[in-house]
């Protein structure tokens, strides 16, 4: 018996075995929760079938969260293999790969949109949408980056994207705490995945971190899938609107 047994969770944002939240399913597969994940589009779903078989999943569902049919498509599913669930999970991130390499001022007006859309928003929209379904002391867990409050050279447009996403979770929190919904964001150390590989710069942070980070070592995605069964459990029920930092310390470090 796990601390998540009973508990059926939706998570969004598995590309592959590397990805945080593939971290995050392994997590709550051995806690004893039940899973269900989403892919983008037929050409990722050949990558995450393979990974729903392998953790037992309940269920995958096609979820491209700037096409709004998806989310009534993803309701009515969700509502006739589950009926109700327990714990969301964002591990959704992107920007054009151009407003990275270019300098700031040169973000692009529509990847300046996209990036929010699909970085941010998609947060409020999925909330909205699954609200109804969502059972008494849900819990909603987003996925940030430090980068968010601190310039991280290279990472650009992702950086306001990512700050609108911490904002997002405490503005939640506050409306969706008077259903019993928690909602918090856990904000990664740097982690070598499909995501990661397009920040320009983000290798070197690699070894800066363990030469520096007070525990001197990266860390991984099962260390915040860790975090996130904390997020997901009754044991996290007083913890709302929170930034949590897996980051080996970096984040405290002048």
């Amino acid at each position: 018996m796990g601390i998540l047994t009973g508990k059926k969770a939706l998570i969004l944002g598995v590309a592959n075995d590397k990805s945080i939240a593939w971290g995050i399913t392994q997590a709550f597969r051995e806690q004893g929760a039940s899973v269900a994940l989403s892919y983008l589009n037929e050409q990722l779903q050949k990558r995450v079938d393979p990974l729903a078989e392998e953790a037992g999943a309940d269920f995958t569902f096609e979820m491209d969260v700037t096409n709004e049919d998806h989310y009534a498509s993803m309701v009515k599913t969700v509502e006739e293999k589950w009926g109700k669930f327990d714990i969301l999970v964002h591990s959704l991130a992107f920007a054009d790969r151009e407003d990275l390499k270019k300098r700031f001022t040169d973000t692009s007006r529509e990847g300046f949109k996209l990036a929010c859309d699909i970085s941010a928003f998609s947060l409020i929209g999925l909330c909205h949408h699954l609200k109804p379904l969502m059972n008494d002391n849900a819990k909603v867990i987003a996925m940030t980056y430090h980068g968010s409050v601190k310039v991280m050279k290279g990472y650009n447009v992702m950086g306001v994207a990512k700050a609108a996403l911490e904002a997002s979770t405490r503005y939640l929190a506050d409306d969706l705490g008077q259903d019993g919904i928690s909602v918090n964001s856990i904000s990664a150390g740097p982690i070598r995945t499909l995501a990661a590989s397009g920040v320009p710069g983000l290798r070197s942070i690699f070894e800066v971190v363990e030469e520096k980070a007070p525990l001197r070592r990266n860390v991984t995605p099962s260390d915040v899938g860790g975090t996130a069964v904390y997020l997901a459990s009754d044991l996290s029920s007083g913890v709302t609107g929170q930034v949590l930092y897996v980051d080996s310390g970096m984040s405290i470090m002048a």
